[in-house]
């Protein structure tokens, strides 16, 4: 397929999207607003899971299944080819006096996932630096994190290796270019940027851009706000969750604590409240980290859908533009799935999965 593929939006579903499609198109273009990887993708915690996957519906179930069981290839193959790891790194997630338990249980024996009720002094055993109080515990063996700014940069270091890739960054996109009934490209400050097929995977600015053309895309940003700490190596062998709350480890011993949940439009300060809020939060999870120096506390942009199903397939009505986008929380988790799905619809390939529940036919207003 010799066609030329324009992808705007450079986050980890347009990397994605991009090297997947590069094995099977004749050019990919990646445009981002900004660097690529800068928005959420890099503010995102990387947990390979869905923070609840239980209150989800079976159309995220399906995409997070999928992508937990694909993430330490693509870890490695991505390694192996740039040298920079990912850090695919599993250390199983306990969730800690949830409302909610019965539904966990009885979703993990339905759809088969290795998660169970633990006595809560197993958990005190296996985490013994977790805070006192806590009364129940459920286990997930097998959960990963990715350490997300190093899956952007292997993600680019792989596109740039790439001789039929071309990255553009700080290239603003205003619109669509439209020619004989079809959308044909994108609108650069540099003019048009021609091309036989458009993906809009751009991140909570999704909707932004397809009002351009009239239609409405029910994705809005919601703002996350994180902090992160530095600890030994071994101080957190588990990511723990609790009140909605997470402590996720790092292998260098850093730990990242969010998130918090904030509809603010496009901004992305950093606030006082929310410090001292998560600060809490992180000492009430493990108290020993109250004297620990916060390094760093930073905000980032969800792209907020309903029920947080994807968006993912071609615009009815708009032939050449298609969409991978509105992923909300769950970005990182989807990505595999989302992109290789998103990659078997544009090139005519038998789906991995029903792409019924993510088609853009019947969402769009």
């Amino acid at each position: 397929m010799s066609k030329q593929v324009v992808v705007v939006g450079g986050g980890v579903i347009g990397l994605l999207t991009a090297f997947n499609l590069a094995a099977k198109v004749g050019h990919v273009v990646v445009c981002d607003q900004g660097e690529v990887g800068r928005e959420s993708s890099w503010a995102g915690g990387g947990i390979v899971s869905p923070l609840y996957p239980w209150r989800y519906s079976p159309a995220v179930t399906a995409l997070a299944h999928w992508s937990q069981d694909f993430y330490p290839q693509l870890g490695e193959r991505l390694f192996a080819s740039t040298g920079v790891d990912p850090e695919v790194h599993t250390t199983g997630l306990y969730w800690l006096d949830l409302d909610d338990e019965a539904q966990a249980l009885a979703w993990a024996e339905r759809e088969q996932r290795p998660l169970s009720a633990v006595d809560i002094s197993a958990a005190y055993d296996a985490v013994p630096v977790l805070g006192p109080g806590f009364k129940r515990a459920i286990y997930m063996a097998g959960v990963a994190n990715v350490r997300n700014p190093r899956l952007v940069k292997s993600l680019k270091a792989a596109l740039l290796a790439m001789p039929n890739v071309t990255l553009r960054e700080h290239c603003q996109i205003t619109g669509f270019a439209q020619q004989g009934g079809r959308v044909a490209g994108v609108q650069t400050a540099d003019g048009v940027l021609a091309a036989d097929e458009v993906v809009l995977s751009a991140g909570a600015w999704s909707g932004d851009l397809l009002r351009t053309l009239g239609l409405a895309l029910p994705v809005e940003p919601v703002k996350g706000q994180m902090i992160l700490f530095k600890c030994a190596e071994d101080f957190l062998p588990s990511m723990v969750l609790a009140k909605g709350r997470y402590a996720i480890p790092r292998r260098d011993g850093h730990i990242l604590v969010g998130s918090t949940l904030e509809h603010a439009g496009y901004d992305k300060t950093p606030t006082g409240d929310a410090l001292q809020s998560l600060k809490a939060s992180a000492v009430e999870l493990l108290p020993e980290l109250e004297g620990a120096t916060v390094v760093a506390h930073w905000a980032g942009l969800r792209p907020g859908s309903p029920e947080g199903i994807p968006y993912i397939g071609p615009v009815p009505g708009h032939a050449g533009l298609w969409l991978n986008c509105g992923h909300y929380r769950n970005g990182l988790v989807l990505a595999p799935a989302s992109c290789q799905l998103f990659t078997d619809l544009l090139t005519g390939a038998e789906p991995i999965i029903d792409p019924a529940p993510y088609a853009p036919a019947g969402r769009l207003g």
